[in-house]
């Protein structure tokens, strides 16, 4: 067996060991899909689910690419993906030109696409949508030999597929309030230039749970102070509502975090010599048409613990002080920073619990973790790497705080 069908063989092996291992439809999709990525050495891959309300759209739900493909709608039929969808037959452009399809040209246009394969994926019963591959990573093209196994995949999906698990709609994006475009922060000690932050592109949505993922080191936190206000970027532009912030006053970002946005933190933060209603009240003095500082105890199960300093409640309980001092804010978006990290298990549980209901509450919630197993809460998570979004996933299944373990 030549090398090139040895690597096939493993490529096939791979998908097909982390489809059998799957739970779900998702998880067979997802698993196969990075599989392929890393056997083919694809540099993007999308999965577009049909939509049950409206069976002309396609939308995403899982992609490996460095942009936020989260608004974007195939429609059936219509370019390479809706026209695979439709038709369930595989179209490969091994040397792709935007006249083969301007919608994927547009939709990638900061990665000049230059191949790409589409194949259907389906169940016994329907057509479920189009699985999207861009691009080689080394600069070369697909072969036939990688779109056999693209093909490959999404038929051995297709035997995983549960069918009460693929009526399940996913979630779908509100009105986006805030927008980072081209981000990228620099740090520089002497002559020693650190890149944080390599080109970000990300909408945040009214009333998400938007999770940002990754090991420490990839930007996850520097991208969140830069959404709240707390740091500048070196390049790009931050916009809140249609107002750019990218040329900001310190004043003016001062005012906007003030308004706009609460915030949690792994350590907590509160002031040791006030109490917990106190903490809340020095917030609440700051904004003009608070809540009511006894109510924001109340919504995280506090209310009896008002006269309590930090020193006297447990790690769990301080932090939901500090979710009751980023609500009496009455923000439009909460940041959260590792929330959990310093608490154990069950006290983890609790605190996300009270953020579950926060959010459920409409507010939007913006967490970074490295906590794979929080991810399941949230409606979307992106995962950073050096600097860069890696991937995204729109969860069709968010699992309620109850359900983790870890």
């Amino acid at each position: 067996m030549d090398s090139s069908m040895l690597a096939q063989y493993r490529t096939i092996s791979e998908v097909q060991n982390a489809i059998s291992n799957a739970r779900s439809l998702d998880e067979a999709l997802r698993g196969g899909l990075k599989a392929i990525v890393s056997g083919v050495g694809a540099e993007c891959a999308v999965i577009w689910y049909a939509d049950k309300q409206d069976e002309e759209a396609l939308h995403p739900s899982y992609w490996i690419a460095p942009i936020d493909l989260t608004a974007s709608t195939c429609v059936s039929g219509e370019g390479a993906v809706g026209r695979t969808y439709q038709s369930q037959r595989a179209e490969r452009y091994l040397d792709f030109s935007a006249a083969d399809d301007p919608k994927t040209a547009a939709d990638f246009s900061g990665l000049a696409v230059e191949s790409m394969v589409c194949v259907p994926f389906s169940s016994r019963n329907e057509n479920l949508g189009t699985i999207q591959f861009i691009n080689k990573d080394d600069g070369s093209r697909f072969t036939n030999e990688d779109a056999d196994i693209m093909e490959m995949m999404a038929m051995m999906a297709a035997i995983a597929i549960d069918e009460n698990d693929a009526l399940a709609e996913p979630w779908q994006p509100g009105t986006p309030i805030m927008s980072v475009r081209d981000i990228t922060r620099e740090f520089q000690n002497g002559d020693t230039v650190t890149k944080v932050l390599k080109g970000v592109n990300l909408d945040v949505y009214e009333g998400e749970f938007l999770v940002l993922l990754g090991e420490s080191g990839c930007g996850k936190s520097t991208l969140l102070n830069i959404i709240g206000g707390m740091d500048q970027a070196t390049s790009g532009t931050l916009s809140y509502l249609g107002h750019d912030l990218s040329e900001a006053t310190q004043n003016e970002l001062t005012n906007f975090r003030r308004h706009n946005i609460g915030f949690i933190f792994q350590s907590y933060n509160l002031m040791p010599n006030l109490t917990a209603l106190q903490n809340l009240k020095l917030i609440a003095e700051l904004v003009e048409r608070p809540m009511d500082a006894d109510e924001a105890l109340e919504v995280v199960g506090l209310g009896d613990r008002k006269s309590n300093y930090p020193s006297q409640m447990s790690g769990g309980q301080q932090q939901r002080v500090s979710i009751a001092r980023a609500l009496v804010k009455k923000p439009k978006i909460i940041l959260a920073d590792e929330p959990t990290a310093a608490l154990d298990y069950a006290t983890s549980i609790e605190v996300l619990q009270v953020m579950e209901e926060v959010v459920k509450g409409g507010t939007t919630m913006v967490m970074v973790t490295h906590n794979e197993e929080i991810c399941r809460m949230a409606d979307r998570v992106v995962r950073m790497r050096s600097g860069r979004m890696h991937e995204v996933t729109i969860n069709r299944h968010p699992a309620h705080a109850t359900d983790l373990v870890w």
